[in-house]
């Protein structure tokens, strides 16, 4: 995981706060971009993205219902509070299990690209979320185009060529979410397993995701198994390697195990306290779904994992997350 500055340099001998730092050195590092990506940021669209993605979520229950998720193979549409129980087990009674006992406290839109010949995008009505969809779609390829960027800084980091990756993820399989978690009493949080978003690892190559500066975001630290916030930064990306890249690289970039706790809260009686209000957005940068996924030249010798199609392994892990 890291924080990239939306002005803009990713140094390739950089190392990621998950490669080769011990236990007292882990940290998250800001890298500025600026000098591997001149043409300017994407903070603007960013924010119009943040406004628009808030109004969404003040839309009535029976609006969005109308809307809802339906496939993992599309993964598009609207998840209500509870349906989803993100986890790294991929046993579907573990899950359900789980899910029942301490479902993730969030609701959240899921926006694919608009061009599917198969699958297509659950748009809102335009007189119910005016500008929605166009900002939404202008959103996901400026998003896009950054996973783009940071994949070629990778590439030369790995001495693959910088265009190692272009055409391994220029069908933009990826998943543009909107998150939204309410306000929630603290006791619920506290109960056994619960979280606004349980203990993972992302799937595709890499996460882009923009917070708001609520806070509760938490990184494992491989080396000692706890957990470190990840403190909003104005004006950064935090950026997170998902299981595919780890796969790609053989561990050279590790997934990122994280989750999302209650932050602060604010006293509301004399016995409660209520968790405020928090809005993010990821993309979920993911690899072409026909892409064979095995370990990559100058990853080593002996590939720590059996190569998986793309696709298949992302549609596997979101069959089970879902009920």
């Amino acid at each position: 995981m890291l924080a990239r500055k939306a002005t803009s340099s990713f140094t390739a001998k950089r190392t990621l706060a998950t490669v080769a730092a011990s236990a007292h050195t882990f940290k998250i590092p800001v890298i500025d971009f600026s000098k591997f990506k001149t043409e300017g940021n994407p903070k603007e669209k960013q924010q119009t993205a943040e406004e628009v993605s808030a109004e969404f979520f003040q839309l009535s229950s029976e609006v969005k219902s109308t809307l809802a998720w339906e496939d993992p193979r599309s993964n598009r549409g609207y998840v209500k509070v509870g349906r989803e129980r993100v986890t790294q087990s991929k046993d579907p009674n573990e899950i359900a299990a789980l899910r029942n006992k301490a479902p993730d406290f969030k609701e959240s839109m899921e926006i694919g690209r608009d061009w599917d010949s198969e699958w297509k995008n659950m748009w809102p009505r335009e007189a119910d979320a005016p500008a929605f969809k166009q900002t939404m779609l202008n959103f996901y390829q400026t998003c896009h185009n950054l996973h783009v960027d940071v994949m070629r800084s990778i590439a030369l980091g790995l001495n693959l060529g910088e265009r190692f990756f272009d055409d391994k993820i220029d069908e933009q399989c990826h998943n543009l979410r909107l998150l939204s978690y309410p306000p929630v009493k603290r006791s619920i949080l506290e109960g056994e397993g619960q979280a606004r978003a349980g203990a993972h690892s992302d799937y595709g190559t890499l996460t882009l995701l923009f917070q708001d500066s609520v806070g509760g975001l938490e990184v494992k630290n491989p080396h000692t198994g706890q957990f470190i916030p990840a403190t909003p930064i104005e004006g950064t990306i935090v950026v997170n390697v998902g299981d595919l890249l780890a796969r790609w690289s053989n561990d050279v970039l590790r997934s990122t195990l994280h989750r999302v706790v209650a932050p602060p809260a604010k006293k509301i009686n004399d016995e409660e306290t209520m968790t405020p209000a928090r809005q993010s957005i990821a993309f979920f940068c993911n690899p072409n779904f026909k892409a064979n996924i095995a370990c990559l030249p100058n990853c080593g010798d002996k590939p720590k994992y059996p190569a998986v199609n793309a696709g298949d392994y992302i549609i596997g892990r979101l069959a089970v997350t879902y009920n």
